[in-house]
């Protein structure tokens, strides 16, 4: 499935500037994936989770790999446009069953529901704050 990010990939992830939720590229990824109508989107603060490798996980979900592909690629588009940031890494877009697109402190995942329900990222990381988000503007 998706490759883990070794620790020494990550090493920016704590010498880097914190996010904070209203931050630009946060926002920006939120609103991208509504307006690709996403569903279910929740965020994940994960910085008070010492062994957690980013600060934010950002996840939704979709019906059929054509929106998974439309969402994840709407995101790095609008991302870029707003903030100038491209991801260090995005992998899924083979199968489109779990887009994750990877921007240091924040990692996106684009799942199908049963994806989602399979490797249940919500409870794995039930430490995290989460917030949750209409599905569409």
């Amino acid at each position: 499935m998706l490759e883990s990010v070794s620790a020494t990939t990550r090493q920016t992830h704590h010498g880097s500037a914190r996010l904070h939720k209203n931050s630009k590229i946060i926002k920006s990824i939120i609103h991208a994936i509504q307006e690709k109508k996403g569903q279910h989107i929740v965020s994940l603060d994960l910085r008070k989770i010492p062994e957690a490798i980013a600060d934010f996980f950002i996840i939704c979900e979709a019906d059929n790999s054509t929106q998974i592909k439309s969402i994840a690629e709407h995101v790095e588009k609008y991302v870029k446009e707003q903030t100038g940031e491209s991801p260090y890494r995005a992998e899924g877009y083979t199968a489109l069953k779990w887009v994750l697109i990877d921007y240091v402190n924040v990692v996106v995942h684009v799942f199908y529901p049963e994806t989602r329900q399979f490797y249940k990222l919500e409870e794995m990381w039930s430490d995290a704050e989460m917030t949750s988000f209409p599905d569409d503007k």
